[in-house]
């Protein structure tokens, strides 16, 4: 509005305070474009950031507050219902126009060209010393003379065509194509017939080491290890077990292990509505994901026990997420580690992330959260709908009834009254129908359309259960299926391939010394780590090569 302002930011230091004009451009077709003076910035990575900079304090002369940031028509900012405050559509950064300096841009330059040639004489060796140091870190153990030759034949072509950049960058380029980056090239000795079973190599026990924890390439300490053919024993190998673990590095395991297994691309599919929820947002959708990531990893750093997943009393939060939930005594934009004493949230199950998830844009979905259950965390999937069965509770029940506005367990009822989808219903419903006190949109409520939620029901085992609390003491009650999909799921992540038969007693083993130990989560690493599966390779037939002369047959797992 008029006599309003944007701060302009960089890195928390205000860089521009711009003016709101009404007038200024406005036949936009999206509102005001507003541009700043042009801003010195040093090179590198910085945070920049526009907000609309708090001019008043005063009661709120409405039946909502504000919200700072809604989705709800953001066009013109006016909604039924919502009160919105000034919106920036776009925040759009360009440039740079006049750099001066060698500035961040050098940084990989430098990492690169470890040596620069003085004459012509000089270019061949200085262009095999960069290769080999690029080769030796792209295929994750020391360039074979073989390989090393092809790779300088493609410098020497991109040398004839340019200068000495263009043969170093033609040379990089093969060894980024090359299987041996692509793919975890495994040697494989000559001497083995089909089928037959070896243990790997240390080099390649490290590589699938690094990839299982880190999800990127071993260091020099294990590189040293496998090189001095010492990581085969047992002490050692569960001494680096524990280093990775306790490494920054092993966040990973929560990036990449815990966002699939618990399915966290999924939160971003569902967008709740933004009328019926304006508190949403973008932010708060990220910062749910960031909040399970931060919770898996406590687990994975403090070596917890495994079944804190479901019960723990703490979450991580920043104030943006406090705040949502309801939580005071959190202040900034850092993630830290709360307790959850007081309210009614408790492990994985009470977090934003799988409740929004397992929603839709207007309403939980009992069917869906039970499903999620069944699926992820006790690994059996429900059978799908009978042929020619609405599924669609929007269409399949009435929202108002007798003038009367319906909760979703009132039109799940309505829902099963058909006895072909009753037997299923039953184990499915129950458990979302425990979880019917968290919105769409990841907030705790009492009331579903105006009426009270009731969280009692009855699992399929007949036990009776009231809400989240009774969900996770049944789950923790049947902890051996729990134990089972979790060590499956990591086993999977670990080996690359999906689970058979004949794998179940090595992840009935696993949980067995898990259990002498707590459960904790290092005994399941290690339980993976030091199983045949992990060890041991099967000759195949399979014959991957570079390009490059004389290789061995390899197994090979893609990255």
């Amino acid at each position: 509005g008029a006599g309003g302002k944007i701060d302009v930011s960089v890195d928390g230091r205000q860089v521009a305070l711009v003016p709101i004009n009404p007038k200024m451009s406005g036949d936009h077709p999206h509102g005001l474009e507003i541009t700043t003076p042009p801003i010195e910035v040093t090179s590198g990575p910085h945070r920049v950031s526009a907000a609309f900079p708090k001019r008043w304090d005063g009661p709120i002369d409405d039946l909502l507050a504000p919200q700072r940031f809604t989705l709800a028509d953001t066009l013109i900012g006016n909604a039924p219902g919502v009160t919105t405050l000034p919106h920036l559509r776009m925040l759009t950064i360009s440039g740079p126009f006049q750099v001066t300096g060698t500035g961040a841009a050098d940084t990989s330059r430098q990492k690169i060209f470890i040596c620069r040639p003085v004459s012509a004489v000089q270019e061949g060796s200085c262009a095999q010393k960069i290769l080999t140091h690029l080769a030796d870190e792209a295929y994750r153990e020391p360039v074979t003379p073989s390989e090393l030759a092809w790779v300088m034949r493609y410098y020497q072509l991109g040398r004839k065509q340019g200068d000495f950049e263009e043969g170093i960058r033609m040379g990089l380029q093969a060894i980024l194509t090359s299987p041996r980056f692509l793919f975890r090239l495994e040697p494989q000795p000559v001497s083995l017939r089909a089928g037959q079973n070896y243990p790997i190599s240390d080099m390649a026990l490290a590589s699938r080491l690094s990839y299982f924890i880190w999800g990127a390439p071993p260091d020099a300490e294990l590189v040293q290890l496998a090189h001095e053919g010492r990581l085969q024993d047992r002490t050692v190998l569960d001494a680096q077990v524990r280093r990775m673990l306790k490494d920054p590095r092993s966040f990973a395991l929560s990036t990449d292990f815990a966002y699939h297994w618990l399915r966290l691309e999924d939160v971003s599919k569902v967008e709740p509505d933004a009328l019926l929820y304006p508190q949403y947002n973008t932010n708060i959708e990220q910062d749910f994901i960031k909040e399970t990531e931060l919770f898996f990893n406590s687990i994975v750093t403090g070596d917890q026990n495994v079944l804190d997943l479901l019960t723990a009393n703490y979450t991580y939060a920043n104030q943006t997420l406090a705040q949502y939930y309801g939580m005071p005594g959190v202040a900034g934009p850092q993630f830290r580690k709360v307790s959850l004493d007081g309210t009614h949230r408790r492990g994985i199950l009470g977090e934003g992330s799988i409740q929004v998830e397992t929603s839709v844009a207007n309403r939980t979905d009992p069917v869906l959260r039970g499903k999620w259950v069944l699926e992820v965390l006790i690994g059996q999937p429900p059978p799908p709908p009978p042929p020619g069965v609405n599924t669609n509770l929007s269409t399949s029940s009435p929202a108002v009834q007798h003038g009367q506005a319906l909760s979703v367990r009132q039109r799940m009822a309505i829902h099963r009254a058909n006895p072909v989808c009753a037997s299923c219903h039953s184990v499915i419903d129950p458990i979302g129908l425990a979880m019917q006190n968290f919105s769409p949109a990841g907030h705790w409520r009492i009331k579903d359309s105006g009426v009270p939620v009731d969280t009692s029901t009855t699992l399929w085992d007949g036990s009776k259960i009231n809400g989240l609390p009774g969900l996770i003491n049944a789950m923790v009650a049947h902890k051996a299926t729990f134990l089972t999909v979790f060590t499956k799921n990591l086993m999977v992540y670990a080996l690359g391939r999906q689970m058979q038969y004949y794998d179940m007693p090595t992840v009935r083993a696993i949980i067995h010394h898990a259990a002498l130990n707590g459960y904790r989560f290092s005994s399941f690493v290690l339980g993976v780590v030091n199983s045949d599966a992990f060890r041991m390779s099967r000759a195949g037939t399979l014959s991957a090569s570079n390009g490059g002369p004389n290789l061995q047959p390899k197994t090979g797992r893609s990255q």
